[in-house]
């Protein structure tokens, strides 16, 4: 078995075996197996990175078997400097949402084995190289999720868990449409190379440009289908809420590179405005939208469509600066996301509130926390020395060399950035003990502490020294802007 695959059900194999634990006396055995999965899946992807060969931009650790031999369809696997970041990053943040959720007491067994059969699922997307195994790891990706918000959520859980489920399966049948349209053209086959080298007419690459979009658009979330994503966050439990932002609206986005701009070059570029235009509106308005949030999930959920937007925005200028920092963008606020969320986590664990108007002064109960959370809101604002810097200023240079005025308006996201984090980092954290509840709060404990330590030392070593994961990206990106400038017009 190789590596990817290791990767991939290593976590599901774990998950599989606590869904057979579901006795409540086996609680702390699930709590441990869960982790030493967690830690598993994170450590098959190591030899990954030692053994990457950085400058190629060919498909790296392949594997292939038949699966379904009646429909060409193969079990077929591989990563290169585009997906290759993704397959680590959701191994890390799986071990540190079950280190996070030590303490959940509500049928355990279900709730890990969920994240870790979420966890390799999540990197069979990333790493399927064949159109139907992709498709299949996709929409799988939904059921634990949906689960997980459904069942361990908020009071609208199963409103929210709906409205999560439908929003993305809904999109993702008109993709369904494209891969058969794709197959049927390339003579029978789901290989996902194959369709790359397809010459496609212009109503053909138009049709399957948007058949795509409707699928990954919903899933970054793009504006103006990113309304279920406020509503999911502000009702999943936390772990859900990090494992959403940081890795599952990347599916989308990574969607757009493997599938739309590609398959379809000359859709993409000729429908490079609507792409640029919606994601400013991201950028620009969504960042006011959160301004005035009073739930800080929210808030910080509006924040996640905003940063999104600015990786779209990078891909669809067409420049190595600019498709490279949107992937940067995208791990980045993986670590930032997920430190976001976590932290509001360990507020309401204690307060069970998430409105900003039930804290104030928190600082002086919690001063280590509150250092920690201080120092992810300076990434969530882009300050430099950080994850958040890296991404967002290589797009907006990007962007000031495709157009300047297009590099005016993305710059104008960080100072609302700066706004919306800011203000509510002032209500909650500073000032005066507002409250009772405030008063009563004691500091982070040590596992608490372990997980906003190792966050931290992420963001900060990716804003200090990014070089080791553009490095990777580099030859990858640019072999993929050469065959986007190519015209595959019949």
């Amino acid at each position: 078995m190789g590596l990817l695959s290791l990767a991939i059900w290593t976590p599901i194999a774990f998950g599989a075996v606590l869904l057979a634990l579901g006795k409540p006396q086996h609680a702390p055995l699930v709590r441990w197996l869960a982790l030493i999965g967690a830690l598993a899946g994170l450590a098959v992807t190591l030899p990954l990175y030692t053994g990457f060969e950085v400058g190629s931009a060919a498909m790296q650790f392949v594997e292939r078997y038949e699966w379904v031999q009646r429909f060409n369809i193969h079990y077929h696997l591989g990563v290169d400097g585009i997906s290759f970041w993704f397959v680590p990053l959701t191994a890390f943040i799986t071990v540190i949402v079950v280190v996070a959720s030590w303490e959940v007491s509500d049928r355990v067994n279900q709730y890990m084995g969920a994240f870790l059969i979420l966890s390799g699922l999540m990197v069979g997307v990333f790493s399927a190289l064949d159109g139907m195994l992709f498709y299949v790891f996709f929409e799988a990706t939904l059921i634990p999720m949906y689960l997980i918000i459904g069942i361990w959520g908020g009071k609208n859980r199963i409103y929210a868990a709906f409205k999560f489920f439908l929003y993305t399966l809904l999109g993702s049948l008109l993709t369904l449409v494209a891969f058969i349209y794709l197959y049927v053209h390339s003579g029978g086959s789901f290989d996902i190379a194959t369709w790359h080298r397809l010459p496609l007419s212009s109503t053909a690459q138009t049709l399957l440009f948007f058949a795509f979009f409707a699928a990954f658009a919903v899933k970054v979330p793009m504006w103006p289908v990113h309304t279920w994503l406020p509503d999911v966050h502000v009702e999943a439990p936390t772990g859900g809420s990090a494992v959403l932002a940081a890795i599952m609206l990347k599916l989308g986005a990574y969607g757009f590179l493997r599938f739309s701009m590609p398959i379809a070059p000359d859709a993409s570029r000729e429908w490079a405005w609507l792409m640029v235009g919606l994601s400013l509106v991201a950028v620009i308005y969504v960042g006011l939208v959160a301004l005035v949030q009073k739930d800080m999930k929210k808030l910080v959920a509006y924040s996640s469509v905003a940063h999104m937007g600015f990786v779209t925005l990078g891909f669809f200028i067409f420049n190595d600066l600019g498709v490279s920092g949107g992937i940067v963008q995208m791990i980045a606020h993986g670590f930032v996301s997920a430190a976001m969320f976590l932290s509001i986590g360990v507020l309401y664990d204690r307060v069970h509130s998430r409105e900003i108007g039930a804290y104030g002064g928190v600082v002086n109960t919690m001063p280590r926390f509150t250092a920690f959370v201080l120092l992810f809101a300076m990434a969530n604002c882009g300050l430099p020395g950080t994850a958040g810097f890296v991404g967002e200023w290589m797009v907006i240079l990007a962007a000031v060399q495709h157009d300047f005025w297009i590099g005016l308006a993305a710059a104008t996201a960080l100072i609302f950035g700066a706004s919306y984090t800011l203000w509510m980092f002032k209500r909650v954290y500073l000032g005066a003990v507002a409250n009772d509840n405030v008063r009563k709060l004691i500091d982070i404990g040590s596992r608490e502490f372990l997980v906003m330590a190792v966050l931290a030392v992420a963001v900060l070593y990716m804003g200090i020294y990014p070089k080791p994961f553009t490095d990777v990206m580099d030859a990858s990106v640019a072999d993929l802007l050469r065959h986007v400038a190519q015209s595959k017009l019949r």
